[in-house]
């Protein structure tokens, strides 16, 4: 039987305070008992002192014991008097004033003559029991002896005793009503949150991405519920991006292929010839499909962390100085001017040489392709507290502040446009940036002072 984490709580409580309070009772029962009983034969041995001077008195008086042999009246009279404040001792033939014994001890005192038999009083003399000698003029005449209590046997001692057990049972009951009571209030309530991140948890586990749970307090509770959210905001939006990314490809395999069925289906139909303009745009199709499974295959490596590097020490100068000047010409073809600044002294970086090549070609292209005619690209390279720092700033058109993050992203292009005439597919930047992560560095998309888009590079120094 499956039984809820409620429950279990519950129980877990209410019987720990169960068995505190039967801990309690059964220590507090044996306290008691042993407690009390010593209490009152310490009673009893105080009696017993207080009745021995008047046993000497009665002997000193009466020469020897059997005046006690004629009936019990004589020892009652020793035994009921005790010292008063004012100093009265015993007096024979002078009635007492009744005396209280409430421990019961003068029913258990008694006298021994000096053959230790009893004369009058307590008959049942028993080891252990607390003695006194009698000693009349430096000569021991007899013992008064008191039998300690073994147990509490008198009536009045078992209600006392009955009354405090009940008592105590009577407050155990009242705690485990309140403990029972805690319990269900911290089963109910407090463990209440948590229920509804497991009901959350569970819908989750189902495929219900905007699964939330309402926080409601600032203890490890609340961060659980607030981590649960920011995990299911994390899996929302990374199934959104799976599904987008599934649409972007589908998309950027399908313009290629569908211009590539088309161009095929009129050379059959006739409607176009076979000659070098036709192969030549049949190429380029190919090529930008196999660019786009090329970018697509590094990404899937990035991804899983099985991209290859073959990393050495390099000098940046010698990777930036001829590899962007293999774009002066395409850039001067879309009407931009490239300015490049190069430090004199080397710019030392431990990475892989090709992969770098790659980060910067598809940065010059991403200018390239975005950036209007007459305007200018600047790339500037230096060291830096450091790290190598490498700005690439292209002039107008801009990209919005809030998108400037998204830059990086797979399939996202800043001018909000599938048209294919102004870019690529969207990926040579998230390439860009698993290259440089790689690397151990860093990349950021800032707004350009020139009126474009900054893009900042950080690599470490070797």
């Amino acid at each position: 039987m499956k039984i809820s984490i409620t429950t279990k709580l519950f129980l877990a409580v209410l019987a720990t305070a169960v068995l505190a309070v039967v801990a309690m009772g059964a220590a507090s029962r044996w306290n008691f008992e042993r407690g009390f009983v010593g209490y009152l034969n310490e009673q009893g041995v105080e009696r017993l002192d207080a009745v021995l001077p008047n046993a000497i008195a009665a002997y000193r008086q009466h020469g020897s014991w059997d005046f006690l042999r004629e009936g019990p009246g004589p020892w009652f009279e020793i035994m009921r008097p005790a010292p008063s404040a004012s100093g009265e001792r015993f007096e024979p033939g002078r009635t007492p004033p009744p005396v209280s014994d409430l421990t019961g001890a003068m029913l258990r005192i008694g006298l021994l003559d000096t053959d230790r038999r009893v004369i009058a009083g307590f008959r049942e003399v028993r080891r252990g029991s607390a003695e006194r000698a009698v000693v009349v003029d430096g000569k021991t005449v007899g013992w008064v002896v008191m039998a300690p209590f073994q147990n509490v046997s008198e009536a009045g001692d078992q209600r006392f005793q009955q009354n405090q057990a009940r008592a105590s049972w009577v407050i155990g009951g009242l705690c485990v009503l309140l403990a029972a009571g805690i319990a269900w209030w911290i089963a109910r309530v407090l463990l209440a949150p948590v229920k509804r991140v497991a009901g959350a948890t569970h819908r989750l586990a189902a495929g219900d991405y905007e699964s939330r749970v309402a926080v409601s307090s600032n203890d490890e509770v609340g961060q659980l519920a607030r981590d649960f959210n920011s995990l299911a905001h994390t899996l929302q939006r990374n199934e959104q991006m799976r599904r987008e990314f599934m649409a972007d490809v589908s998309h950027e395999l399908r313009t290629p292929l569908g211009v590539l069925h088309g161009e095929l289906e009129a050379m059959e139909d006739g409607v176009r010839r076979l000659d070098a303009q036709a192969v030549r745009s049949l190429q380029h199709e190919v090529g930008m499909l196999n660019q786009l499974v090329t970018d697509l295959y590094d990404l899937s490596l990035a991804d899983v962390g099985a991209l290859t590097y073959r990393k050495t020490d390099a000098d940046l100068r010698e990777l930036l100085g001829p590899g962007i000047d293999a774009f002066r010409e395409r850039l001067a073809a879309a009407g931009l001017r490239l300015e490049l600044a190069l430090p004199a002294q080397p710019l030392m970086v431990f990475a892989d040489e090709r992969r770098l090549q790659q980060l910067f070609s598809n940065l010059v292209l991403n200018s390239c392709r975005y950036t209007d005619a007459g305007g200018v690209l600047r790339i500037a390279a230096r060291e830096e507290g450091g790290v190598i720092a490498i700005d690439l700033m292209d002039s107008a058109p801009g990209v919005d502040a809030a998108l400037l993050p998204r830059l990086f992203e797979r399939f996202f292009r800043g001018e909000g446009s599938r048209n294919r005439a102004s870019g690529g597919a969207g990926l040579g930047l998230s390439i860009c940036r698993s290259i440089v992560e790689a690397h151990g560095g860093t990349i950021e998309a800032k707004a350009s002072p020139l009126g474009g888009v900054w893009v900042a590079v950080r690599l470490p120094r070797a």
